[in-house]
């Protein structure tokens, strides 16, 4: 049987349609790439401009221009033509357009062929994204739509430049109360129930921090493992053992990273690390420092080894993979309240407030830098790597190890995080909580 609509409904029904389309909840910044029109929430965007000089950033990535100076701020410069494989569009002027975005508590500056202007669309006239709409990864894609006869890509900016995806490359970085170095790929806030369930409450807790903070179990932290487990369940029923979120997983592993964490070393924890270094042989000592963040933790060291060996000619390669951290380590600007004490010697006061003096930089080469590639070094006198092993896989534990016995002097020390330990004949443990220093024997 025919429905017969009535034609003021239908009407009706089409202009509500346009309406609803026409009615503007979702504001973007577009722009061309290799000669397609994209958008990026306007949310996302901080500013526009345009440069045409930025620092060179060692050892970088590819799609990695450099750093540039925003009006004091150095923030890294990412080429989303290199990004994605596209050719690039040189400008005569060598001027470049670039979107300075806002991704959670950081800014990135992202280089592109034009930008054009805002589009006000609704939110629900956004498709979802299929290959065939663009040369880029699917997963950057947040959708398409169609605007006044132009189809627009609608990258996901937060996707392609936030550390906390799982779909993003494992990199090098330093992590507020741990001091980790490498961070793997962020997974779902609630982890995925592991293939064989653990028998045991421990085991599915090994699970959970794994799959929460990527703290991987190992003989490396299996000692501090298994005592906080009992501290643990001492004071948690049985129904709230588990770890539930990232809150819990962060509770548990509260007491597990080292002193003096992001911050210079205090007088107490530097004075045991003094003590704890051996008589060398040579003037000359080689250091490797792994996940030197923002450099308050090289300083320290180079301030205790040059008090520890006056004579002694420094060099620290300072390693990091956070673009914004290692560019601006160098330059570090400090108030002298904020200095411990054995660091005083080593200070200036300039325009800018107080630095270290100029045998002290010079004494480190910072560096941008992934440690689960090939480690170019000189034989070491020490290495410092502290709260890093226990946040590798333990097949990257095993890697990185082995490049500490390859690379370390006979009675080259290793200092690592409070709660961490070489296991092995070649290590010897030398310091005691809270410091962790292994010398190694041939």
């Amino acid at each position: 049987m025919a429905v017969i609509r009535d034609l003021a409904q239908v009407n009706a029904e089409l202009q509500e349609q346009k309406d609803r389309a026409d009615a503007v909840d979702y504001k973007m910044i577009t722009f061309s790439l290799g000669g397609k029109d994209y958008g990026v929430d306007i949310m996302n965007v901080k500013e526009i401009a345009k440069a045409d000089k930025f620092t060179y950033v060692p050892n970088a990535a590819s799609f990695v221009k450099g750093v540039y100076n925003l009006r004091g701020d150095i923030i890294p410069i990412i080429d989303l033509r290199s990004f994605f494989h596209l050719p690039l569009d040189r400008k005569a002027d060598g001027q470049e357009n670039m979107l300075i975005l806002r991704i959670d508590d950081r800014v990135y500056g992202t280089i592109v062929d034009k930008i054009d202007k805002v589009v006000g669309i609704n939110s629900e006239t956004i498709q979802p994204p299929h290959p065939i709409f663009g040369d880029i990864n699917i997963k950057f894609i947040s959708g398409v739509v169609e605007k006044q006869g132009d189809l627009y890509i609608i990258l996901d900016v937060v996707r392609i430049f936030s550390q906390s995806k799982e779909e993003e490359k494992p990199r090098v970085t330093e992590t507020a109360g741990a001091g980790v170095l490498y961070q793997a790929p962020q997974k779902a806030e609630t982890p995925t129930a592991p293939a064989v369930v653990p028998d045991t409450a421990i085991g599915f807790i090994r699970e959970s921090l794994d799959a929460l903070r990527h703290f991987h179990a190992s003989l490396v932290n299996e000692a501090w493992l298994d005592k906080r487990f009992t501290e643990w369940a001492a004071t948690h029923s049985d129904a709230d053992i588990q770890l539930k979120n990232s809150t819990d997983a962060d509770d548990f592993l509260a007491s597990f990273g080292s002193p003096s964490t992001g911050v210079f070393w205090d007088d107490d924890y530097a004075g045991l690390v003094r003590n704890a270094l051996p008589d060398l042989p040579s003037n000359s000592i080689q250091v490797w420092n792994l996940g030197c963040g923002k450099g308050y933790e090289t300083f320290s060291f180079a301030c205790i080894l040059k008090q520890r060996y006056p004579s002694g000619h420094i060099k620290i390669w300072a390693n990091d993979s956070d673009i914004m951290a290692i560019s601006q380590a160098p330059n570090l600007v400090f108030d002298l309240e904020d200095l411990p004490e054995y660091c005083r010697p080593f200070v200036v006061n300039g325009r800018n407030g107080h630095s270290f003096n100029q045998e002290i930089k010079d004494s480190i080469v910072f560096e941008y830098h992934d440690i689960l590639n090939d480690n170019p070094l000189p034989a070491l006198d020490f290495i410092l790597a502290r709260d890093i092993l226990s946040f590798l896989t333990e097949q990257e534990q095993e890697k990185v190890v082995a490049t500490f016995t390859e690379k370390l002097k006979d009675r080259g020390m290793v200092i690592l995080g409070r709660n961490e330990q070489l296991q092995g004949g070649e290590w010897l443990r030398v310091a005691t909580d809270p410091v962790s220093a292994y010398l190694r024997n041939s």
